[in-house]
């Protein structure tokens, strides 16, 4: 049974918008986190991260609004199934905003690991790339609205996907090897510089199979289904950094409704006290 035109494309997006939203919950939850334990951490980070979950706010919001004007309000309408509107369009352009800024982020943590120059401009051009073709996609969007005609400009969305996958991988390695290097021989400082290690493999190895896979079923198919990758890849990219901040010791115990092992949470926090300026040190 060929698939119907709200199949094709709203099918995946649905699929996506709920992926979407179980990413978002669990991002909510770590900025909680964030922002409840690590009151030290320098003002450029707090905005980073500020700005990080108000555009992933906006991605679920927009995607919500969307979907809802297209399957609700225009129940029926066979016009609205076959086209994007404006709302759909500014998608693109967050992910690749938020995608830029992350790994520009990163990149800066290596130029201060590493003091190595030609790797971080590498990574720095691959982001810029990502980020241009992102708004490049907004901007394609408004102009060519009809989802049959997206092949019209997919060579800008290819170019966006692979930039941003390649220099995930690459931030990724070189991130793993200088953290690597920065071993002390002390065991409590080596936990948490292998607690980092394992936090970054995990996110940013994660983010990029995930933009892969989006990139592969997107040349592979021609319906929508890489929108069910697609739609949540900004959360990806948050999540990756909230994971490898909240992983260091933190300023402040977290305290929520649930008491877990009496007063271990307190006793954990003066007992890493003491690699708090490290930590510090390396995400002011």
């Amino acid at each position: 049974m060929p698939l119907t035109a709200a199949g094709i494309s709203f099918g995946p997006l649905l699929v996506g918008f709920a992926v979407n939203t179980i990413l978002y919950g669990a991002l909510v939850t770590s900025g909680l986190v964030y922002f409840s334990s690590f009151k030290n951490d320098g003002p450029w980070i707090r905005l980073l991260v500020s700005t990080l979950l108000l555009l992933c706010t906006a991605n679920v919001v927009l995607q919500f609004v969307f979907l809802n004007d297209t399957l609700i309000i225009h129940f029926g309408d066979q016009y609205s199934l076959t086209r994007a509107n404006w709302v759909f369009s500014l998608l693109p352009g967050i992910a690749g905003v938020v995608s830029s800024l992350v790994q520009f982020f990163f990149a800066w943590r290596i130029r201060i690991l590493t003091s190595s120059v030609w790797p971080v401009g590498i990574m720095v051009i691959l982001a810029s790339a990502a980020f241009l073709c992102g708004i490049g996609t907004t901007v394609a969007i408004n102009m060519v609205p009809m989802f049959a005609q997206f092949h019209r400009f997919e060579i800008v969305f290819v170019v966006g996907l692979a930039s941003s996958a390649l220099d995930n991988l690459l931030i990724t390695g070189l991130l793993v090897r200088s953290l690597s290097e920065h071993k002390t021989g002390f065991m409590d400082t080596d936990h948490i510089i292998k607690k980092i290690i394992r936090v970054t493999l995990q996110t940013g190895l994660l983010t990029a199979i995930w933009t892969l896979i989006d990139l592969a079923v997107y040349v592979a198919l021609t319906d929508g289904m890489h929108l069910v990758f697609n739609e949540s890849l900004a959360q990806f990219y948050t999540i990756s950094v909230m994971s490898t901040l909240i992983a260091r010791p933190r300023d402040h115990a977290y305290t929520d409704f649930t008491v877990v092992n009496g007063d271990q949470t307190e006793r954990r926090v003066r007992h890493f006290s003491s690699l708090g300026s490290w930590c510090r040190s390396f995400f002011q």
